[in-house]
């Protein structure tokens, strides 16, 4: 699903204009990463959570050429599913291609 598509979708549920719905649906992604750029956690019950996961400077090898490359240490955003959205998803059967 597109960020398109769920406008459409929440447009429809609530019966506003795709502008209005935009517009909403913008405000709550910058404020999540907002959050998640001062360092913050953001939880949605039922939902999941998004936080920042630390990794660590690793050496890694260079398949193509063999060479040895060092990666710096960084920060990345890191997903949680909560309980009802994992249940959900196990309970549609959906299979792991």
């Amino acid at each position: 699903m597109t960020k398109a598509d769920l406008v459409e979708r929440v447009a429809n549920k609530i019966k506003l204009n795709k502008k209005e719905v935009g517009a909403v649906i913008n405000a709550l992604l910058a404020s999540i990463n907002d959050s998640l750029a001062e360092g913050g956690k953001v939880e949605i019950r039922g939902f999941g959570s998004f936080r920042i996961r630390e990794r660590n400077a690793r050496t890694v090898r260079n398949p193509k050429s063999g060479e040895i490359v060092e990666v710096p240490a960084k920060k990345v955003p890191f997903f949680k599913a909560g309980k009802e959205l994992k249940e959900l998803v196990d309970e549609k059967g959906l299979e792991v291609i």
